[in-house]
């Protein structure tokens, strides 16, 4: 927008003249160009990192996202990490997302939690785990994962956007594909 802005204000002092507001509009469209370059071409390290479930960092961060979690997994307790595959997504070195899923002996993984914090809601992070990484998920003996119950429509989006298929049972993505 700040760009926009500054190509109309060149388009006016070019015609009534002005050529103070064509210098100043010429640098910012200038700068406003160079973040926008730098924003297009910015390079993320994403890591993703496995954990039981009983450590004090992945508790702190459950109690402190709990009122969140629960309207994304409002039936998703704390003890459903024993015994499943959990890790976390770190992106830059920050925790983004924390991940369950408790695998069936025919790989079905029936995904317990899947939260991104809402700073990092803007699809790379599925990105990652779901075609990045979905070779670490099919090492570990998941072939399918599983949603239950999606009742969020933020997070129907999200599922639809990483092409998960909507079933009865709620929505399935093969990941032998």
């Amino acid at each position: 927008f700040g760009m926009a802005g500054n190509i109309f204000f060149i388009a006016y002092a070019l015609i009534v003249k002005a050529y103070p507001v064509l210098l100043t509009n010429g640098i910012l469209l200038a700068i406003n160009g160079y973040y926008c370059y730098k924003l297009l071409n910015l390079k993320e390290d994403f890591e993703l990192m496995e954990f039981s479930g009983k450590e004090k960092l992945i508790q702190k961060f459950l109690f402190f996202y709990k009122a969140d979690i629960e309207s994304y997994f409002p039936e998703f307790k704390n003890e459903q990490l024993e015994g499943s595959l959990n890790f976390v997504v770190l992106r830059n070195l920050v925790i983004a997302n924390i991940f369950s899923v408790k695998i069936d002996e025919e790989g079905k993984g029936e995904v317990l939690l899947n939260y991104t914090v809402p700073k990092f809601r803007d699809f790379k992070i599925g990105t990652f785990i779901f075609e990045r990484e979905k070779e670490f998920l099919k090492n570990n003996g998941v072939k399918y994962l599983h949603y239950s119950k999606v009742e969020n429509k933020n997070h129907i989006q999200f599922l639809q956007k990483m092409n998960f298929l909507k079933a009865d049972t709620g929505f399935t993505k093969d990941l032998q594909q």
